[in-house]
């Protein structure tokens, strides 16, 4: 769709979404900067299309283009896989950062500066770093504080990756692991996640457009017009010209539910995990393999992953209930998530029974 009235609902609905998870103001279209919000398909365009961003400004800085080889770009080793492919896409080195456990596989501003200082020595140029504020494997939180401080002092451009976690940040409990967003350049969540907005609606916000602008903008005659500049046109600020009317029910779900409602059904499905939880540890043949702080679950019978990966098998062969795996410090870990607008205690119960009834039988194999 090609319409100043999408393009301006789209402004607004990424205005109210900033507002609802409390983003600084220069990310907002009605703070009047540079800064601003569009809506994406996912969480992997996002960070693709920041990459590109971040590689323009780096090029422009540098006043050489030959210079894409000796970039860098930087992520824990807990990121998601769409963090590597970006690289590979945007034809970068890119860095996996190693995390601690008992640092629940944050990472850390020292990590970063001193693989940054490796690298100046050897010619590179850091240019990325993306920090996840909830891994899909475990859900680790980076230091966004410490790695922001490090980027603000090597110029180095700082995306955050909440896809998923995100949306919980418009509950004040956890607005926490926002600390340090002063420095971040841009900033991703996907409300098709978590926030009852239909897929795809992925929301990317820029603490500066012209970088984005700057790396998009081809403007051929037959698709100039006379009120450019007036407002932002979406066509430069990623990889599509066309683009669907997403705004519009970003604008239905904030209308009918209104934020207090919306917290409500996040604040549910994090009480559903601790739910599990509990129930998991009361049964001594489980162990949690990562803290438990918003709606995931990483669990696994004590014993080998051999063990663990037959008990799984078992669980999803029994198509009652559908687990996925994850890979922890070399360990296989199994996720239960808890994250449908229609799931009860009952529910929680009833995937509870089958564990246990699998991991039973997976015992005595």
């Amino acid at each position: 769709i090609s319409s100043p009235a999408a393009t301006e609902l789209e402004m607004q609905m990424m205005d109210w979404l900033a507002k609802m998870l409390t983003l600084p103001n220069h990310f907002m279209f009605s703070n009047g900067g540079k800064g601003g919000g569009v809506i994406m398909g996912s969480a992997s365009e996002a960070i693709f299309t920041a990459l590109l961003g971040a590689r323009s400004k780096k090029l422009a800085e540098s006043g050489n283009k030959e210079l894409i080889n000796k970039l860098v770009a930087y992520a824990s080793d807990q990121s998601h896989s769409s963090v590597e492919r970006a690289a590979l896409l945007g034809a970068v080195q890119i860095r996996l950062l190693p995390t601690d456990r008992n640092q629940n596989h944050s990472l850390r501003g020292d990590v970063l500066r001193e693989q940054m200082k490796r690298d100046r020595a050897n010619g590179l140029i850091p240019f990325f770093v993306v920090a996840t504020l909830g891994t899909t494997g475990i859900l680790a939180f980076d230091n966004v504080t410490e790695v922001g401080k490090v980027c603000s002092e090597e110029n180095v451009w700082l995306h955050i990756d909440a896809a998923y976690a995100g949306s919980a940040f418009i509950c004040p409990e956890f607005r926490h692991h926002l600390n340090g967003i002063e420095y971040v350049s841009s900033f991703n969540m996907n409300p098709h996640k978590w926030l009852l907005i239909s897929f795809e609606c992925s929301g990317l916000w820029l603490k500066n457009r012209d970088y984005f602008v700057d790396a998009y903008n081809v403007n051929p005659v037959y698709l100039r017009h006379e009120y450019e500049g007036q407002m932002p046109d979406f066509r430069h600020w990623g990889i599509p010209l066309s683009r669907r009317f997403r705004s519009l029910k970003m604008w239905f779900v904030f209308r009918s539910y209104g934020i207090k409602a919306l917290q409500n059904h996040v604040r549910k499905q994090v009480g559903l995990a601790k739910y599990f939880q509990s129930l998991l540890l009361k049964d001594n043949r489980f162990e949690l393999a990562a803290p438990v702080d918003m709606s995931l679950v990483c669990f696994r019978l004590k014993g080998t992953d051999a063990l663990n990966e037959k008990f799984l098998k078992l669980i999803n062969d029994g198509k009652a209930i559908h687990l996925t795996p994850t890979r922890v410090d070399g360990r296989f870990v199994i996720r239960f998530i808890a994250c449908t607008q229609t799931t009860e205690d009952k529910d929680i119960e009833f995937a509870w029974n089958e564990i246990q009834k699998q991991a039973l039988i997976a015992l005595t194999l």
